[in-house]
């Protein structure tokens, strides 16, 4: 990937972007692309159905802030677990073992990754919507080789969360 020297400026309306189906589950708006801010961020908007779990990770070369837009999660923070409702926020710098869940239907989060590294990690890790549908297909098997390939995360285990 090309790296640009400066920052475009940006204006997107709502439900502007590039939309992808994450294949962890949810759908992303991407906001501003590491292209986008010369490498310095990568921002999109993650709409996720109830009950979607993570694997517990890291982010080796990015801090992960998420702003809580609509919603609730179940945030464990290295090891803590935190809930986390509409208006709040979580920080996990680089190397935090983290993992979340869903809480509610309807639950939109808004993800910031500085820099913007992790790109390569999430675009592999999902596929472009055809006709606003991505496959809806959850897959931690493409969610790891994308880590492997592209960097951006390291899977360290299972959710650390008990079965409903």
């Amino acid at each position: 990937m090309e790296t640009k020297n400066s920052a475009s400026a940006i204006v997107r309306q709502p439900g502007e972007g590039a939309r992808r189906w994450f294949f962890g589950g949810g759908v992303q708006t991407w906001k501003a692309t590491e292209e986008d801010t010369a490498g310095a961020f990568l921002l999109f908007e993650d709409e996720m159905a109830l009950n979607k779990v993570t694997p517990l990770h890291t982010h080796p070369d990015s801090d992960e802030t998420m702003y809580i837009l609509a919603g609730e999660i179940l945030m464990n923070m290295d090891g803590t677990e935190h809930r986390v409702a509409a208006g709040g926020v979580t920080i996990a710098p680089r190397g935090v073992p983290h993992a979340f869940k869903v809480l509610q239907e309807g639950t939109r989060v808004l993800c910031l990754h500085t820099p913007g590294g992790a790109q390569a990690f999430y675009f592999g890790a999902s596929e472009p919507l055809a006709a606003g549908h991505g496959s809806g297909v959850v897959d931690f098997d493409r969610i790891r080789e994308s880590g492997r390939l592209n960097g951006g995360i390291e899977i360290l285990g299972p959710p650390p969360f008990p079965e409903p």
